[in-house]
C-alpha cells in the first residue's frame, strides 16, 4: 500500500510584521508568541477560518498531518487535529517552512521544536531533513526545497508499516504554489503565471496516479535537482482534483497569493 492522496491547505489570515530591507530588522508591533517578529500568531478572524477548516476536514479521510514549523500553521491545523477522534499524527517539517527572498542578512528561523511544544504539545515528530537557506532562497531554489520536501514526506509514508493512504499538509502560500507544481510537474514557461490558488485557508488535493499514466513508478524517487520532476511530477506524479478551495468558509476566497509576489 502507497500513499494515495495529498492535501494542501495555506495557514489562516495572520497578523503582521514589517522588515526593513537595508539592516534585515523584522518587527511587529503584536508580539508573536513565540518571540520571532515573523512568526505571527492568526488574527481573530483567521482563529474563525481555521474553524471553519477543521470542520470541513473531519468529512474528509486523513491519515497522517505535516506543517511548517511556523506558529500560524501549526495554529491553523490544531483545531482540526485536537477534534478528530482518530488522534491524527502530527509532524513539524522544516522543509514545509516560510519563503524568503535572497539577501545579506539572515532571516529569521522557526522556533526550536521545545518551544513549539509549550504551545502545540500534540506535536508529536520533527523532521530536519530540508532546511531552508537563512539567506534566503532564489526562485529555482524554492522549487528544487519544495520538490525534494514533499519526496521525503512521500517516501516516508509510503515506508510506514501502517499503511497511511492520505496526508494533510499545511504551508505558506509560496510553498502550496510551488509544491502543487512539482507533484503535477507542471512547471509554467512563465514563473508568474496563476495557476495554484493559495489563499487564506485555501484548500488543495492531489490524487496519486496510477501505474502507466505517469513517467515515473509509484515508488518515490531521488530528486537529484529542482528539474527532474517537470513534466512527470514526484514519485510518477499526481493528479490536481482540487485547487484552492474556499467554498467551506464563510468569506469565501480572501487574501490570494500569487506568483508575481516572488519577484
Amino acid at each position: 500500500m502507497v500513499l494515495e492522496v495529498i492535501y494542501i491547505v495555506r495557514h489562516g489570515y495572520r497578523s503582521n510584521w514589517t522588515i526593513d530591507p537595508f539592516t534585515g530588522e523584522y518587527k511587529s508591533h503584536i508580539i508573536s508568541p513565540t518571540g520571532i517578529p515573523s512568526d505571527p500568531a492568526l488574527t481573530s478572524y483567521g482563529v474563525m477560518q481555521s474553524q471553519e477548516l477543521a470542520v470541513h476536514l473531519r468529512g474528509l479521510d486523513i491519515d497522517r498531518v505535516y506543517s511548517s514549523p511556523y506558529y500560524r500553521c501549526l495554529q491553523t491545523i490544531t483545531p482540526y487535529v485536537l477534534s478528530t477522534s482518530r488522534g491524527a499524527h502530527l509532524a513539524v517539517d522544516t522543509g514545509l517552512g516560510e519563503f524568503y527572498g535572497k539577501a545579506a542578512f539572515d532571516h529569521p528561523q522557526p522556533a526550536p521544536l521545545h518551544v513549539l511544544k509549550t504551545h502545540f504539545p500534540h506535536i508529536d515528530a520533527q523532521i530536519h531533513d530540508i532546511v531552508p537557506n537563512i539567506k534566503g532562497e532564489t526562485i529555482q531554489e524554492l522549487h528544487g526545497r519544495v520538490a525534494r520536501c514533499l519526496e521525503g514526506i512521500i517516501r516516508r509514508l509510503d515506508d510506514d508499516p501502517r499503511c497511511p493512504r492520505s496526508v494533510l499538509i499545511c504551508t505558506h502560500a509560496a510553498v502550496m504554489i510551488v509544491a502543487g507544481r512539482a507533484l503535477t510537474g507542471k512547471m509554467p514557461d512563465d514563473i508568474q503565471q496563476e495557476d495554484f490558488g493559495a489563499a487564506t485557508c485555501a484548500l488543495s488535493k492531489f490524487a496519486r496516479k496510477s501505474m502507466g499514466e505517469g513517467q515515473g513508478s509509484l515508488r518515490s524517487q531521488r530528486i537529484g535537482d529542482c528539474f527532474d520532476w517537470r513534466d512527470r511530477g514526484i514519485a510518477g506524479g499526481w493528479a490536481c482534483e482540487m485547487n484552492g478551495d474556499c467554498s467551506f468558509l464563510s468569506g469565501g476566497q480572501e487574501r490570494p497569493w500569487l506568483a508575481d509576489n516572488y519577484i
